[in-house]
C-alpha cells in the first residue's frame, strides 16, 4: 500500500465562461459563401463586399433605395386574391394565403404605386418574393394591369420589380391568363408611346419571366440573377445535356440579347434617371 495518498478532483467547465456569440451578427454569402459581418452587408446596400453577390431585399429596402425619400405613394392595397378552385395541395389555398399575408403584412406578391425618381414622376410595381415565392395570381396580373392603365392615364414611365417563381399554381389557368392578360396591357402602352421598364431580379422565372418581365422597352437586370422559364436542373433532365457555365445568369443574358443592360444595385437608382430623361415624359397628368 503506498503511504501517499492524494485526493483527485474532478475538473468541471462552467457554461458561463464560455464567450457568446450574439445570434444574427454574421451571414454567410451565397455568392463566394464566406461568412460577413451582417451590419457590412446592411450598410452596403445588401451587397457582398467580397464578391458583389447581391442579397435579396424586401419591398421597403426596394422603394427606399430607387425612389426619391418621401415620393412613393401606394395604391391597390384593398385587392385580395380568392379561392375559385376551392384548391388544395399539402393545405388549403385559403389558409396558405392567410399565412402569406400574416408572415408579410400585405395582401398580395405585388406593392404598386405613384412615386418620383430623381425628380421624374413614375407609376412603380415591385415583387415580394416572401409572398408564396413571388408567385403571379390573380390579384398580381390585376394590379400591374392597372399600374400600365394608370401610366397611360397619367403619361408617365412605369418601372416593376420582378422576382418571383412564375404563375401561381393554386389558381390554375386563372394564373396562366394573367400572362397574356399584363402582355396586352403592356401592348397598350406601346400603342400609346408610354415607356415601360423592366428590372429583374433574382429569381425570375416561370410565368412571369415569359410575359410582362422580358417586355420592357429596356431590360436591366442586377448582377447574378437566375432569370429562366424552367430551372436548369429541369433543363438538364429534359435534354439530357450539361447546360453551359452561368447558364440563365443575367451576365448569360446580356451575352445573349436577351436583356439591355447589368446594373448594380448601387448605381440603378442613377441608371432609371438618366433612362426617364432619355425619355422625358416630365409633364404628368393628373389622374382624375
Amino acid at each position: 500500500m503506498s503511504w501517499f495518498r492524494r485526493k483527485l478532483r474532478k475538473l468541471t467547465t462552467s457554461t458561463t465562461d464560455k464567450t457568446q456569440i450574439p445570434e444574427g451578427f454574421w451571414i454567410k454569402c451565397n455568392g463566394c459563401k464566406e461568412i460577413i459581418y451582417r451590419k457590412e452587408v446592411d450598410s452596403n446596400d445588401r451587397i457582398c463586399p467580397k464578391c458583389n453577390y447581391h442579397f435579396p431585399i424586401s419591398v421597403e429596402e426596394r422603394i427606399s433605395l430607387t425612389c426619391d425619400p418621401g415620393t412613393f405613394v401606394e395604391w391597390g392595397q384593398g385587392l385580395k386574391p380568392g379561392d375559385p378552385l376551392n384548391f388544395k395541395d399539402s393545405i388549403r389555398y385559403k389558409e396558405r394565403t392567410k399565412r402569406a399575408q400574416k408572415k408579410t403584412g400585405r395582401n398580395d406578391a405585388m406593392v404598386v404605386g405613384d412615386a418620383m425618381i430623381l425628380g421624374w414622376p413614375v407609376v412603380v410595381g415591385v415583387m415580394d418574393f416572401a409572398f408564396q415565392g413571388g408567385s403571379m395570381g390573380s390579384v398580381v396580373g390585376e394590379k400591374i394591369t392597372r399600374a400600365a392603365e394608370r401610366a397611360i392615364e397619367r403619361n408617365v414611365p412605369m418601372i416593376l420589380f420582378s422576382a418571383s417563381g412564375g404563375a401561381r399554381m393554386q389558381e390554375g389557368i386563372l394564373s396562366l391568363m394573367q400572362m397574356a392578360k399584363t402582355s396586352a396591357a403592356i401592348a397598350r402602352m406601346g400603342e400609346a408611346r408610354v415607356p415601360y421598364i423592366s428590372v429583374l431580379t433574382d429569381p425570375t422565372f416561370g410565368g412571369v419571366a415569359a410575359s410582362y418581365s422580358m417586355l420592357g422597352d429596356i431590360n436591366l437586370a442586377e448582377p447574378g440573377a437566375l432569370i429562366g422559364f424552367a430551372g436548369p436542373r429541369v433543363i438538364e433532365q429534359t435534354i439530357k445535356q450539361t447546360l453551359p457555365e452561368g447558364f440563365q445568369r443575367s451576365e448569360f443574358l446580356l451575352e445573349h440579347g436577351q436583356v439591355d443592360m447589368i446594373v448594380d444595385r448601387k448605381q440603378l437608382r442613377d441608371t432609371l434617371g438618366r433612362l426617364l430623361a432619355f425619355f422625358g415624359l416630365k409633364e404628368a397628368r393628373p389622374v382624375a
